[in-house]
């Protein structure tokens, strides 16, 4: 790792893309955090915040988003469990969580297992792959801003998450500054649906998972999906539906998450495996 900033410093990964790690907080055990598409590592800054003086909170940018915004695949589920391995590697101290939300939940979901964290937290996580349609209206909802660049790609970002807190507008700003269709293009087109699903994972989970869904009817996941997993999950694994939220609720329910967030994680600051 080489430094860049007073709490910034690039990771290489494995295959010469790059990363940017950002930490911030000096007390408590280390929290590493995945963001989802169209986020990006600022968009944890609000729960750092949050948490400062009982956990210290990392977190990196995904290919393609952020200050990786150039690196536009792979976008394997695989690569980016890669990746995240690499980051933990670099990092040279023990993670004691994984905190992910959406496609950052499957790929902290998928890492967790057989890694030495001893927690894993997934928010509103792409439990399978999601279907053509839902792209493409993602797609299209993305098209207008893209066709914008510089300050007005940035304003038109603050004008849409007006309603969010100050710092994660300003983290999704940075998230798609200069960000393009082709992660979220290679996110389809490289992880078949028989690649991503993550139901006997979390059926088989050897440690505490902590899934928070959002309401069903805004769940990234389908209302069976979501049904299958209450089902059929380990005796590790911990659900909560935040009603009435929709797949951003860390953001738009922030009290609720992070005050549920504590308890889950409370135990990793008296572990006496660190």
């Amino acid at each position: 790792m080489s430094q860049i900033g007073i709490d910034e410093c690039a990771i290489v990964l494995d295959d010469g893309a790059r990363t940017t790690l950002q930490r911030w907080g000096s007390e408590g055990p280390l929290l590493l955090c995945v963001h989802g598409m169209t986020s990006s590592r600022r968009s944890w800054e609000r729960l750092a915040k949050r948490f400062d003086g009982t956990f210290r909170v990392a977190a990196y940018d995904q290919r393609g988003h952020g200050d990786s915004s150039g690196t536009v695949g792979p976008m394997a589920l695989g690569r980016g469990v890669r990746d995240l391995e690499d980051v933990m590697a670099a990092i040279g101290e023990p993670v004691a969580a994984l905190v992910g939300h959406s496609w950052g939940g499957a790929v902290a979901i998928r890492t967790g297992l057989g890694s030495k964290v001893e927690r894993v937290a997934a928010i509103d996580p792409m439990v399978r792959q999601v279907d053509d349609a839902w792209y493409d209206e993602y797609l299209e909802e993305l098209a207008e801003s893209f066709t914008l660049s510089g300050r007005e790609r940035d304003e038109r970002t603050r004008e849409e998450y007006a309603e969010w807190a100050p710092e994660d507008v300003e983290g999704k700003v940075h998230a798609v500054h200069a960000m393009t269709v082709a992660p979220i293009e290679g996110l389809r087109r490289e992880n078949p649906p028989a690649d991503w699903d993550l139901r006997d994972a979390i059926a088989t989970y050897d440690r505490p998972l902590w899934l928070a869904f959002a309401d069903p009817q805004q769940s990234i996941n389908t209302p069976e999906t979501l049904d299958e997993v209450a089902a059929n999950h380990s005796n590790f694994v911990e659900i909560t539906t935040f009603s009435g939220q929709g797949h951003n609720l860390h953001r738009t329910d922030f009290d609720t998450f992070a005050r549920d967030l504590r308890r889950f994680l409370e135990p990793t600051r008296h572990s006496p495996y660190r």
